[in-house]
C-alpha cells in the first residue's frame, strides 16, 4: 500500500509539500552557487554545478557533467545570450558581457527556474546514447557541506525547444568554438526519491 492510500488527503498534501520544499531548496542552492560563480569566480563553474552522473543497469558508469538551470520562460534571457554572442567575435569581450549580465539579477529568483536541468554535449558522443538508452540516471551534487542525490529521467531536448536554445546560447557565451550538431540533454528529478544532506524537510 502506498503512502497515498493510507491517509485520505492529509498524507498526500504532506508528501507533495515535502517534495516542493526539497525542490525549492535545491533550486535556491543552485542559484546561490551560480551567483558566486559569476560574481566571485569569473563565471567558472563551481563544484556544486558539476554533479557526478551515475547511470547504467548492469555496470554503473560515473562521469562528471556541468549542468545548467533554465528559466520556465527563457525567451528574453535567450535573446540576450544570443545578442552577447553575436555582437562581437572577441571571446574575452563575450565572456565579460556574459558575466556582467548573469551577475546582475539573473539568479535572484529561484522560482523562475525549471527543475529540469540541462547539459550540452558534443555531437556523436557514445556517452549520450548510453544515457538515453538507460533512460535514467542519478545526479550527485556536493559542495559546502550540502549534498543532493537526484534520481532523474533523461531525455534529448530538441533544437526547437526553448530549453535547447537557452542552453546552447548560454554555453556559446563562454565557448566560442561550439561545434555543429551539439546535443542538449534534459534531466528531470524525481523529487519523491530525491535525498538531501542536510535535509531541509
Amino acid at each position: 500500500m502506498s503512502d497515498r492510500d493510507t491517509d485520505e488527503g492529509g498524507t498526500v498534501v504532506r508528501l507533495e509539500s515535502a517534495q516542493a520544499v526539497l525542490r525549492d531548496h535545491f533550486l535556491g542552492w543552485q542559484c546561490r552557487l551560480r551567483q558566486m560563480a559569476v560574481r566571485q569566480a569569473g563565471g567558472q563553474p563551481m563544484h556544486g554545478m558539476r554533479p557526478q552522473m551515475v547511470f547504467g543497469r548492469e555496470t554503473a558508469s560515473t562521469v562528471e557533467v556541468t549542468v545548467l538551470i533554465v528559466q520556465h520562460d527563457p525567451f528574453e534571457s535567450t535573446a540576450q545570450f544570443r545578442h552577447i554572442v553575436r555582437r562581437t567575435r572577441d571571446p574575452a569581450e563575450r565572456h565579460e558581457n556574459a558575466v556582467k549580465y548573469l551577475s546582475s539579477a539573473y539568479y535572484q529568483q529561484p522560482r523562475e527556474f525549471s527543475d529540469e536541468l540541462t547539459a550540452l554535449f558534443g555531437p556523436g558522443l557514445p556517452l549520450v546514447e548510453q544515457v538515453l538508452q538507460a533512460g535514467a540516471c542519478t545526479l550527485d551534487f556536493d559542495q559546502y557541506s550540502q549534498r543532493y542525490r537526484l534520481p532523474c529521467t533523461v531525455r534529448r531536448i530538441a533544437p526547437s525547444e526553448p530549453a535547447h536554445q537557452a542552453t546552447y546560447w548560454h554555453n556559446a557565451m563562454f565557448n566560442a568554438n561550439l561545434p555543429a550538431g551539439v546535443q542538449v540533454i534534459g534531466f528531470r528529478p524525481d523529487w519523491s526519491r530525491a535525498e538531501a544532506d542536510p535535509s531541509p524537510v
